[in-house]
């Protein structure tokens, strides 16, 4: 099960988050309390592990400026989390390796998700970003092809729910393991892997499909 820890905003955090056995990091660059500079974000993910996925969350941003910015923080890829269209994002997977799409469940980009050419989707609720959980049956609408990376309200003590019931490749938290806006709390990301990583030991990509790493595409 891949697990990503987001809205990462010290050094402290994400060496602890990486300690606690995340495989991922999100920075968010995109309007909000726990926005970010790439100088920051750089002077972070040169001391973290090669072998952690690093990405910066944008909305709404020019495909350029998401490169540019990428590179500047010394990430590996980026989450769109805004109305970005099919070309957009395609413009973005042609400098990244790494190109995350995040939807809303129940939308018309959710059913048609494969149409933004990524290798994972984001599946939020219907208001992405407010830490809400939303109505778990809707992840069946998602349209078959990419992997799923679930988020929306995610907590240690409902995350392995979410999984039985979703069954997602990796799910992606938060609000749900901090301790104050844009601080993580040790106890919560631990327990939160820990959850996840007992509900779902391998990564569900198909039902007769090997886990999936991401790190061995590199």
């Amino acid at each position: 099960m891949f697990v990503k820890i987001c809205g990462i905003t010290t050094e402290d955090d994400a060496l602890l988050a990486v300690a606690l056995g995340a495989d991922a990091l999100g920075f968010v660059f995109a309007p909000s309390p726990r926005q970010v500079t790439a100088s920051a974000v750089y002077d972070i993910t040169r001391r973290l592990p090669p072998e952690v996925l690093t990405v910066g969350v944008f909305r709404d941003e020019y495909p350029q400026r998401v490169v540019g910015i990428v590179h500047e923080a010394g990430l590996k890829g980026a989450q769109l989390h805004g109305h970005e269209s099919p070309s957009d994002v395609a413009m973005v997977s042609r400098s990244l390796r790494w190109v995350i799409k995040a939807v809303a469940a129940g939308t018309v980009d959710a059913r048609n998700a494969n149409d933004f050419g990524t290798d994972i989707v984001l599946l939020d609720a219907p208001h992405p970003g407010a830490g809400k959980v939303f109505d778990w049956s809707l992840a069946g609408e998602v349209a078959l092809g990419p992997r799923i990376l679930l988020a929306g309200g995610l907590t240690p003590e409902n995350v392995a729910d979410a999984i039985g019931q979703v069954r997602p490749w990796g799910v992606d938290v938060s609000t749900g393991v901090e301790s104050e806006l844009g601080k993580k709390d040790p106890r919560k990301m631990r327990l939160f892997i820990a959850a996840a990583r007992a509900a779902a030991p391998i990564a569900y990509v198909g039902p007769d499909e090997m886990p999936y790493d991401w790190r061995d595409d590199e």
